[in-house]
């Protein structure tokens, strides 16, 4: 099998103006960068609303087996354009973190990618570069009122925003700044998140427009006063400056399938800290140039399904028509047991024994009353007798599935899976989503809702640091925030190591905090961290430029 960068050089690039005029755009509508990618401009949402249909695509949870969930989101929408159906991608872009650590890239792979892939992995149209100056300036001026000890009154030791970067890098976790000579600023504790768990761009995603996008800034809460009060974004007086610095970033990008077919990439939170969806403008540009829109939650229906239900669907009005959860036979025989070096052997009784995990997922969709179809990403070690086995298992439960060779295959591929997709929206049209819990929820009960309906949870355990925080966030007046988990993506459970679907299990909430212009407090559960670290032997060490000038190295 060629590798995802030869598939690559080896595909003819449509010029992204061709595919402008398909979609009925003329040069208002959007800005050229180069030939192959553009920006988007406001004017889109003036076009003829095609009020698209949109599809989901969630996966059960991950492993290092691969689930291939971005592949069978890209091999769906060109199985779905083969079919002839007006469909359109809308995908998160790729953090440097991950694509430098241990992904080496994630724009899909083989011949269900979208283009220029080693680009758009990379620093693509910088969104991702504005987010994190947007974020830093607010660090800088919060410690220059503090230096100069402005009437805002700040407290040092109160600040609650933090400064980002797109890389993973641990020894940023904890740090003191300000140290040395006094010309340096107020010596005090601070902190790094990586660029996409910081509320920037959660803000930046959850924004339905620039206005939007400008009032959810002013809310943000960065510090608080010696004497207790709130200081909020809008009271540093940099709202414009940040506005001018987002503004071409906020346009969503639109790029290309393997197959020429339109993909809008824009935003990326990740979903095991963050909300883990594309920005909203990019699905509803997708919604409004295409009749069907294929878009993704990050990591297993756990994590970013949910919080595509729960916080997305809920702020934009958006409410899919289908729900695809993507498994593979390779990691429902890791949730039974194998070890990822005998993933090749053949062991149905393992792969029955993981199927625990798919029930879990399916049971969480089935929770916000949405239809599904299981998409099976098929892989060369996958044996007749596995598939066998798992299709008898899926016929006797009535699941609606599909194989797809996407990979492989590219949109032929996905056909099958196209056709499932279709035949399942059209027989569920009139289902309605239905939240796992209401506003008026508490915040406990809120967090308790989401850890029994989405993970399986018996039960909720709060530190005696995340009690008073809640208890005084209620005082306040924020029970009606919605709530963001942060939760380790490997398990169901907030123990990394724990594989399957446990029964009788309890989520240990360490901590939370306020993201106010996000609207939602995020729950910190278990060890989760929001700055990741490298490998031991990161796949930056292996990538480059060869003597052609071609790069290597990006999978």
């Amino acid at each position: 099998m060629k590798t995802d960068l030869q598939v690559q050089q080896e595909t003819k690039l449509r010029k992204i103006a061709e595919i402008l005029s398909e979609l009925g755009l003329s040069e208002e509508d959007y800005d050229l960068y180069g030939k192959y990618k553009a920006k988007l401009n406001e004017s889109v949402m003036n076009k003829e609303n095609k009020n698209g249909d949109v599809v989901l695509v969630t996966a059960i949870t991950p492993t290092k087996a691969g689930e291939g969930k971005t592949t069978v989101s890209i091999g769906l929408a060109q199985g779905l354009r083969k079919l002839k159906k007006d469909v359109c991608l809308a995908l998160r872009e790729p953090s440097l973190g991950p694509v430098m650590g241990l992904k080496g890239g994630a724009t899909g792979g083989g011949y269900s990618q979208v283009l220029p892939m080693d680009e758009i992995n990379f620093h693509f149209t910088g969104d991702f570069h504005a987010l994190t100056s947007a974020n830093n300036l607010i660090s800088a001026v919060i410690d220059n009122e503090i230096y100069f000890n402005s009437p805002l009154n700040i407290d040092p030791e109160r600040v609650v925003w933090k400064r980002c970067l797109d890389v993973n890098d641990r020894t940023l976790r904890d740090i003191t700044i300000g140290q040395g000579s006094k010309i340096n600023g107020v010596e005090r504790k601070d902190s790094f998140s990586i660029t996409v768990a910081s509320e920037i761009m959660a803000v930046f995603c959850l924004a339905n427009d620039f206005k939007d996008l400008e009032n959810r800034l002013n809310n943000i809460l960065v510090a608080y006063t010696k004497d207790g009060k709130e200081v909020r974004l809008k009271e540093l007086n940099i709202t414009g400056a940040l506005l001018l610095l987002l503004k071409d970033a906020f346009k969503p990008n639109l790029v290309q399938t393997v197959e020429g077919g339109p993909a809008i990439v824009h935003g990326g939170p990740f979903a095991n800290i963050a909300h883990g969806c594309n920005s909203i403008m990019a699905t509803k540009y997708a919604m409004r140039l295409s009749k069907i829109v294929v878009t993704e939650g990050g990591f297993g229906a756990d994590l970013g399904c949910e919080k595509f239900l729960d916080i997305k669907a809920r702020v934009s009005g958006i409410d899919p028509k289908c729900v695809v959860l993507v498994a593979t036979i390779r990691a429902l025989k890791m949730h039974g047991g194998v070890l990822v070096e005998n993933l090749k052997e053949e062991n149905v009784d393992a792969l029955i024994k993981g199927l625990d995990n798919l029930e879990r997922h399916v049971e969480t969709i089935k929770n916000f009353n949405k239809p599904f179809v299981i998409a099976i990403n098929k892989f060369d070690t996958d044996t007749r007798k596995e598939i066998k086995a798992l299709e008898d298992y899926l016929d006797s439960k009535n699941y609606p599935y599909s194989l797809a060779s996407i990979h492989t295959d590219g949109g032929n591929g996905g056909i099958n899976l196209a056709n499932k997709v279709l035949e399942v929206m059209e027989k569920n049209k009139d289902m309605k989503l239905r939240y796992l819990y209401e506003i008026e929820d508490d915040l406990i009960t809120k967090i308790k809702k989401v850890s029994n309906k989405a993970y399986g949870a018996k039960d909720v355990e709060f530190s005696d640091k995340a009690k008073e925080k809640l208890e005084l966030y209620k005082k306040m007046g924020y029970s009606n925030l919605l709530v963001c988990m942060a939760k380790t993506q490997n398990s169901v459970t907030d123990d990394a190591k724990v594989l399957g679907a446990p029964k009788d299990f309890v989520i240990h909430v360490k901590d939370v905090s306020l993201s106010l212009g996000a609207g939602f407090l995020v729950v910190y559960t278990g060890k989760i961290i929001t700055m990741p670290g490298l490998p031991i032997d990161p796949v930056a060490k292996h990538m480059g430029i060869d003597e052609n000038g071609l790069p290597y190295g990006i999978m």
